[in-house]
C-alpha cells in the first residue's frame, strides 16, 4: 500500500488530530482494484453490486469516524444520540422503549443498552407506563434535553459538509432509499 505524501493532520478545538486526516491516502481506489479482480476471476455479474456494497460499508466506516469525534466531548455514541433526538422531538418527551427500538430500526436488546447507559449518564429516566403495564417508557431529562442540544450542532456541522451536492445526496438518498424498501425496512 502506498501513500501520498501527508500534509499535517487537521487539529480540533481541544488539538488532537482529526480521525480522518489519521488515515492513509492510497495513490489508487482498492474498491477499484477489486472489481478489476472480480472480473478477471470471472465474476462479472457480482462486480457492481460487490463494490457498491464495499463502498457503502466504507463510507459508513468514515461517516461513523466523524461522528463519533464530533460526539466524543458529550459522551455519546450516535446511537445514544439518536434515542436522546428522538425522545427530545416527541411530544412529552417520553416514548415506550419498545417505540423507541421501532422507529430506530434497531434491535430491543440495543435500545435497552443504550437507554441502560442514557440512565447512568442521568440522560433519559425509565418509568412505569400509566396505561400498559408491560411497557417502560424512556423520558428524557433536563440533563438529556441539554446535552441533545449542545450535540446537535456540532453533528449538523458532519452533516452539511458531506462531499456531495444537495441534489446529488437526495438522488444518493433515493436510491439508498429503494434498497432500504426492497429489503422491508418499510411498505
Amino acid at each position: 500500500m502506498s501513500e501520498r505524501p501527508r500534509r499535517s493532520p487537521a487539529r480540533d478545538q481541544s488539538g488532537r488530530a482529526s480521525t480522518a486526516e489519521l488515515t492513509p491516502r492510497l495513490r489508487t481506489d482498492p474498491i477499484e482494484e477489486a472489481v478489476r479482480q472480480w472480473r478477471e476471476h470471472g465474476w462479472d455479474d457480482a462486480a457492481a453490486g460487490m463494490a457498491l456494497v464495499t463502498s457503502v460499508y466504507r463510507v459508513q466506516q468514515i461517516f461513523a469516524a466523524r461522528i463519533s469525534e464530533v460526539l466524543q466531548p458529550f459522551d455519546l455514541t450516535f446511537a445514544r444520540y439518536e434515542v436522546l433526538a428522538l425522545l427530545s422531538f416527541s411530544r412529552n418527551g417520553m416514548l415506550p422503549i419498545g417505540k423507541v427500538g421501532e422507529r430506530l430500526q434497531v434491535h430491543a436488546t440495543s435500545v435497552t443498552n443504550a437507554v441502560d447507559r442514557l440512565e447512568r449518564q442521568g440522560f433519559v429516566e425509565r418509568r412505569p407506563h400509566p396505561s400498559d403495564r408491560r411497557a417502560i417508557l424512556a423520558v428524557i431529562t433536563r440533563k438529556g434535553r441539554a446535552v441533545v442540544k449542545a450535540a446537535t450542532p456540532p453533528l449538523n456541522e458532519v452533516f452539511a459538509q458531506v462531499e456531495l451536492s444537495n441534489s446529488e445526496a437526495r438522488t444518493l438518498f433515493d436510491l439508498l432509499r429503494k434498497l432500504r424498501q426492497a429489503a422491508g425496512d418499510f411498505p
